[in-house]
């Protein structure tokens, strides 16, 4: 019973704000802003699939300035948790075949953010120019999810380049996001389904690295992502077993 109620509320809730979200962009489409603003939205969603999300971002990332945000990419819950992280006037990298998806595809394009096709290697490597073309007209920083794919359980997946490739060429800091584990964590049917934590890691300056050091920022990257991931997941186990004994 409890799953039927979520998915009528959630599925009514995103109906709802992509159809004003399309109508409230029209005003001013693809407006950068827009993108932040209807990710928190998306957000207030965890408490309704039973999760507590805390979020760790430091006082001083409004002023970190234009960067790319990277960040682990585990399933659709994502749309939940990570995007409660997601900083003013940040667009997003996705697949171009999202904007099929009814209402939400429409918002997402609307709201500004960058659309790829993943088929298409020329196109792909174009749209990295074009983010580098971006930081160089807009006051913005791109979100991307340097695994390319949901892991979906299998941890921190290789990184591909592009990400990295971008912030070089832009001369803009790398900013690392992670999300502790939601894979198999949601039961639909059940009140609870313990706690996530997003934390936004220092800045990393891509300008020290040439073109010829891009897998060394890229392994260096990866590598304290999975570190704090796996810090992360340490710590949600040994609050969530207190909790637990404390009943």
């Amino acid at each position: 019973m409890l799953l039927i109620l979520r998915s009528i509320y959630v599925i009514l809730f995103s109906i709802l704000v992509s159809v004003f979200g399309c109508i409230y962009c029209l005003f001013s489409p693809r407006n950068p802003k827009h993108v932040a603003t209807f990710g928190h939205l998306f957000g207030r969603l965890a408490p309704i699939f039973g999760l507590k999300v805390e979020k760790r971002i430091p006082a001083e990332a409004q002023n970190y300035g234009n960067c790319i945000y990277i960040a682990n990419h585990q399933n659709n819950y994502d749309m939940v948790t990570v995007s409660n992280a997601v900083m003013p006037r940040t667009v997003t990298v996705g697949k171009k075949s999202l904007v099929w998806i009814p209402f939400f595809g429409q918002l997402y394009w609307l709201t500004g953010n960058l659309l790829i096709d993943r088929n298409n290697r020329a196109k792909a490597h174009g749209t990295i120019a074009q983010v580098v073309d971006q930081f160089k007209k807009k006051d913005i920083s791109i979100w991307m999810f340097p695994e390319g794919t949901r892991s979906r359980g299998r941890g921190l997946m290789p990184f591909k380049t592009g990400a990295f490739h971008a912030a070089i060429a832009a001369g803009v800091p790398i900013v690392p996001i992670c999300v502790s584990n939601t894979n198999g964590k949601v039961d639909l049917n059940r009140l609870s389904n313990g706690l996530v934590i997003v934390e936004m890691l220092p800045p990393i300056d891509a300008s020290k690295y040439s073109k010829d050091r891009l897998r060394e920022l890229t392994e260096h990257c990866h590598q304290l992502m999975k570190d704090k991931i796996i810090e992360l997941d340490a710590e949600v186990a040994s609050r969530e077993a207190a909790m637990k004994s404390a009943k």
